[in-house]
């Protein structure tokens, strides 16, 4: 999708980032615009459902079921060094 970037988080190698979250689903993403979280939790992995969320989040901007933990979450990645987060 134009315009989005991805990035990789190992949550074992990033573990004083990720913190006291518990993901135990394989895939967990967290899609950011900006400095908000609009989504993290898990997914089926598999293409077509992961570009219907992306194109859900792109046609409201108000949707996203985020919460302050998970902006807090993405702040930390980005102080770690995570790219593309």
């Amino acid at each position: 999708m134009p315009g989005v970037e991805f990035g990789w988080v190992d949550v074992e190698d990033q573990a004083n980032a990720v913190g006291e979250l518990d993901i135990q689903t394989f895939p967990t993403l967290l899609i950011a615009q900006g400095n908000r979280v609009r989504f993290l939790g898990p997914v089926l992995p598999a293409a077509a459902a992961i570009t219907r969320l992306l194109e859900s989040l792109n046609s409201d901007p108000k949707a996203g079921n985020a919460s302050a933990d998970a902006d807090a979450l993405l702040a930390r990645l980005r102080e770690a060094g995570v790219e593309h987060v």
